[in-house]
């Protein structure tokens, strides 16, 4: 199975060991995050009234606003293999996952 992907963080190791987490997120929902709906930024919610500020408090509780709104793929990869991809926030993935065929046994 291969799919395409949007690097969109990039993240040093939590225990300072040799490795990176990438995350990863379908380009769709990457195009979609990456277009403000507010003149002010991203980071800012306007409500006219009280049913649409604890509406607007439930999306962002749920990841819809601060958050990311699609689903996240992570990997982890070592400080080797990080350099030797090159990645960068932006770029274009395919992440290709195969399930080697067992022979008998």
């Amino acid at each position: 199975m291969k799919k395409e992907y949007v690097v969109v963080r990039i993240d040093a190791a939590p225990d300072a060991a040799p490795y990176v987490v990438v995350s990863l997120s379908n380009p769709k929902d990457f195009r979609e995050q990456s277009q403000p709906t507010s003149p002010f930024g991203t980071n800012v919610m306007g409500f006219t009234n009280m049913d649409d500020m604890i509406k607007g408090l439930n999306k962002m509780m749920s990841g819809g606003v601060f958050g990311q709104s699609g689903s996240i793929t992570s990997i982890k990869l070592d400080m080797h293999e990080y350099k030797q991809l090159g990645l960068s926030v932006g770029d274009k993935v395919i992440l290709e996952i195969s399930k080697p065929e067992s022979l008998g046994v």
